[in-house]
């Protein structure tokens, strides 16, 4: 692993951290590309047509209070392209997540399609108001498109994720993916489009575990599937069908699941054998970014958060989880608030 991507994954999170311009440090060539590339496929994909239905409510049958779940972000965390909520990232992780609980869950959806993360605030605001126990984010792509630095788009992740720790909601970010993928891309536009994807994946996952958070990678994830089986894609061959959706959900939800402390997975120690480590955070974070499908959170060495190299960082490969049959409950009993919220 170069030590190098490691500090300057760690420094563009620091410029993050401390108002930096960034640009620099991610590569101002690599940004130009990239934005270049949007403009590409704003031409490609034209105007949007195929606005998500939000899936909030209650899923699960099961006694107890339920856990309530914030989805936030832009057009992937929505689900763009679906027919049904049933098919929105939301609505399969909270399936997923009361099968796993054996509890009733609450989805709060404020995702946006077009979303940056300039909107993550006003996010945040709607989603505490149900007081969440749990958030997924996915957020980052129209940052490119509105050419804002990527150490603002850092900061402005960062400032999500602890207003939400600080309400007590544990929160888990996918992180950028790998947009060298995108089959549209040729060379060597698409090897800029993955380094930068990468850097800022990695930055990303330092900032948002300094706020208290976990990441998921979902990294080139999809990029494999997606050739060799078209259905992967959506009709506007930019954005993941129904599928797609599927397959990122299916990466989240273990992570969704151990936050919450519930699963079969949820207390295991990394194990070596599945290249499973602590390690410093920037280490972590640029092995992250390279394998879709990682975890990292905070943890422990001898009782210290930190070591010499900086905060100490689990890796983790989790077992995906079968996708869940959708079990809503009636309307009439889904209107967040009618049960008293509870700390788990």
């Amino acid at each position: 692993m170069s030590k190098g991507k490691a500090r300057a994954a760690k420094r563009l999170a620091q410029a993050a951290a401390f108002g930096g311009g960034g640009l620099g440090l991610i590569g101002a060539t690599l940004y130009g590309v990239l934005t270049a590339e949007a403009e590409y496929a704003k031409r490609v994909i034209g105007p949007m047509r195929y606005y998500p239905t939000p899936g909030s409510g209650l899923y699960g049958r099961y006694p107890g209070l339920p856990i309530t779940f914030a989805m936030l972000g832009d057009s992937s965390a929505a689900g763009y392209g679906t027919d049904s909520p049933d098919e929105t990232p939301g609505v399969m992780l909270a399936s997923g997540l009361t099968d796993l609980a054996e509890r009733p869950v609450r989805l709060v959806d404020v995702t946006k399609t077009g979303a940056k993360s300039t909107d993550l605030a006003q996010q945040v605001d709607a989603a505490l108001q149900a007081g969440p126990h749990v958030a997924v984010i996915m957020i980052g792509a129209n940052d490119v498109k509105a050419q804002m630095s990527p150490s603002v788009s850092v900061r402005l992740l960062s400032a999500a994720v602890r207003r939400l720790r600080a309400a007590n909601c544990e929160v888990v970010v996918g992180t950028c993916p790998d947009l060298g993928v995108v089959p549209t891309m040729m060379p060597p536009l698409r090897q800029f489009a993955r380094a930068w994807s990468h850097r800022l994946a990695a930055a990303q996952t330092i900032a948002v575990v300094e706020a208290g958070g976990r990441t998921v990678s979902l990294g080139s994830m999809l990029g494999p599937a997606f050739k060799a089986d078209p259905t992967m894609w959506g009709r506007d061959n930019f954005h993941p069908s129904a599928i797609g959706y599927a397959a990122a959900s299916a990466a989240l939800l273990p992570s969704v699941a151990a936050a919450m402390g519930v699963g079969p997975e949820s207390f295991v120690h990394p194990e070596s054998f599945r290249g499973e480590a602590i390690l410093p955070i920037a280490e972590a974070a640029v092995q992250a970014a390279r394998t879709a499908g990682t975890e990292v959170a905070a943890t422990e060495v001898a009782g210290r958060e930190r070591g010499p190299r900086g905060r100490w960082a689990a890796l983790r490969h989790r077992r995906r989880h079968p996708k869940a049959e959708v079990d809503r409950v009636a309307e009439s009993d889904s209107k967040p608030g009618s049960e008293p919220l509870i700390n788990i």
